[in-house]
């Protein structure tokens, strides 16, 4: 059942992935680019997570790989919102 889940969070991240990346090529906003990116971490992340010989998320290098996800995330908003508009 574990595998049924980890599939369909990987599934779910890379479906956002490729949609924020199909506004990217569209839009050419780096918002979207970002998004994209984090999201596509966030699914190797679960592959990685589900690959390993022990999949626990407690972990503090699981963490890191999250972290860094949300980070671009924040980092992605500050961004939109301090530039100006074109």
């Amino acid at each position: 059942m574990s595998a049924f889940v980890y599939g369909a969070i990987t599934m779910g991240y890379t479906i956002a992935a490729l949609f924020f990346l199909r506004f990217w090529r569209t839009t050419r906003d780096r918002l979207f680019l970002l998004f994209a990116a984090s999201f596509a971490i966030l699914a190797i992340h679960r592959v990685v997570l589900f690959a390993s010989e022990d999949p626990a998320e407690h972990r503090p290098l699981v963490y890191v790989a999250r972290l860094a996800a949300y980070l671009i995330i924040l980092f992605a908003i500050h961004d939109k919102n301090r530039r100006p508009a074109r």
